[in-house]
């Protein structure tokens, strides 16, 4: 008789794409999302919590820069197997989506404008690479039913302010911001009228989102006959002639020495186009509003080079960048980037109830923000664990137990030692490898005397790094306290070494 085949154990891995976050990190970022979410709230922001599901069908074709969600999302259907399968569901693939959604569905119940604020992990089904996850959190602030550009100023005054609350220091930043209807005006101008999928002009608005990529020089090939990269691959071009070739040219090179004369050179750029001299008009209200703030052009700046998501939005566009510098894995020097974006959508919330309804918004990425304060050596690295409390006779666990009572009630991190208790050398090791700041112990002896050895473990690990013999004589790291000294002189440990 055959032997039945065993069942084969299941790969201990993470999912391709997919990462976990231990201790510190988990920290770090719940630090970081409850300082964001102080500065959303002291502007008038109230949270959401909506679901991490939706439908399919609610979450549309809205993704920023990609032109297929629907097969960009994890996504099944209930019941298929059944004779009615159910609705298409997927996870939501950022927090916008679903705004709108609930916006929809309870518009009676929300006050007008809705001012909100949300955070929590997105998914996309898209191929992972290095720092490129298919889950990540967003940190979301947007106001919907706002028709003025006073709500676009305000968002981009939130997010200099979140950038400095979480320790990113005033000119390692900038956020810059730019219009839509600027471009569209540009391109009219160039003779590139119409919807933005026809032929000619999708090219053009796809060879400016990808300036950053090609430089200058590439995105000029790809306004002409087109373009031959690296691998010899050729890229069709839009075609244009010299002449809106340069309208389109002149525009991504606008930025000027300050914002008025940015300002004016846009102006001149879409001379007999009404779009073009509105976008014109809303992003000069901004930087007023803004400087009337305090926000100069050391934090926020007018610069026409931002053109994200250009089938996204309608209106202004803002990203924040770190303008400071950091070595690669290769060692190669490199800016940080972009950690911040957003813009004006007022066509989103059109999808459920055939009316326009302004909205704009921003979402900040908390984890390149992390890694940014982590290259910067901004981030705690080495927090401090909780206080052991070491077990030198198991028959006395309540005796133990009494005394992480007493440290915790007074607001001390401590935990009793559960492992195996027989080896007192693998319990300092185990408080070495929690980066335990103290270790209480108490044998027989100390019970008898009514007194207990506290162990400081960041001055015996300095001490056992450099000094001498006879310097650890003097400067010894453990003492004896009568019992009822112990929260007292932990604290007192605690507080030298913060």
């Amino acid at each position: 008789m055959a032997k039945p085949k065993k069942t084969p154990r299941p790969k201990a891995e993470t999912p391709k794409g997919f990462r976990d976050y231990f201790g510190a990190e988990v920290t770090h970022r719940s630090e970081m999302l409850g300082k964001i979410a102080a500065v959303y709230h002291r502007y008038g922001f109230d949270a959401l919590e909506s679901s991490a599901v939706e439908t399919v069908e609610a979450l549309g074709k809205f993704l920023p820069d990609v032109d297929r969600p629907n097969e960009g999302v994890f996504a099944w259907q209930e019941d298929s197997d059944s004779d009615k399968p159910g609705d298409w569901l997927a996870l939501r693939y950022d927090l916008t989506a679903p705004l709108a959604r609930v916006y929809a569905q309870h518009q009676n119940d929300l006050p007008k404008p809705y001012r909100r604020y949300a955070m929590g992990p997105v998914w996309r089904n898209e191929k992972p690479g290095p720092g490129r996850f298919r889950q990540f959190y967003q940190c979301d602030a947007d106001t919907v039913g706002a028709p003025s550009v006073a709500a676009d100023a305000e968002i981009c005054a939130m997010l200099a302010d979140c950038l400095e609350e979480v320790g990113i220091e005033r000119g390692d930043y900038i956020v810059r911001v730019n219009n839509r209807k600027v471009l569209n005006g540009v391109l009219e101008v160039a003779g590139l009228s119409g919807d933005d999928k026809d032929n000619e002009r999708g090219i053009v608005l796809r060879a400016i989102d990808k300036l950053d990529r090609l430089g200058s020089e590439g995105v000029r090939a790809l306004l002409g006959e087109g373009r031959k990269d690296e691998s010899g691959d050729f890229t069709k071009g839009a075609g244009l002639a010299d002449a809106p070739a340069d309208v389109v040219m002149g525009f991504m090179d606008a930025k000027r020495g300050s914002g008025a004369e940015t300002v004016a050179r846009l102006r001149e750029l879409v001379t007999g186009s009404d779009i073009g001299a509105q976008g014109v008009d809303e992003l000069e209200l901004i930087a007023d509003l803004l400087g009337a703030g305090g926000y100069g052009p050391d934090r926020i700046e007018i610069d026409p080079s931002v053109v994200r998501g250009l089938g996204y939005y309608t209106g202004p566009v803002f990203e924040a960048e770190l303008t400071f510098e950091i070595k690669d894995d290769k060692g190669r020097t490199r800016n940080f980037g972009s950690v911040a974006g957003g813009g004006r959508y007022d066509d989103l919330v059109k999808r459920f109830t055939g009316q326009e309804v302004p909205a704009t918004g921003v979402s900040i990425g908390v984890d390149r923000l992390l890694a940014a304060l982590d290259a910067k050596g901004r981030l705690d690295t080495t927090a401090n664990g909780p206080v052991v409390v070491t077990v030198m006779d198991k028959a006395r666990m309540v005796d133990y137990q009494a005394m992480v009572a007493e440290l915790r009630e007074a607001g001390i991190r401590a935990e009793v030692y559960l492992g195996n208790p027989k080896n007192f050398g693998n319990q300092l090791k185990y408080a070495d490898k929690r980066n335990s700041p103290v270790a209480i112990i108490e044998g027989g002896d100390e019970r008898e005397k009514g007194v207990i050895q506290i162990k400081d473990l960041i001055l015996g690990a300095k001490i056992a790094e450099s000094a001498t013999h006879e310097e650890w004589k003097d400067r010894p790291s453990q003492y004896e306290v009568p019992r009822g000294d112990l929260v007292a002189k932990v604290r007192e440990i605690l507080d030298a070494h913060s």
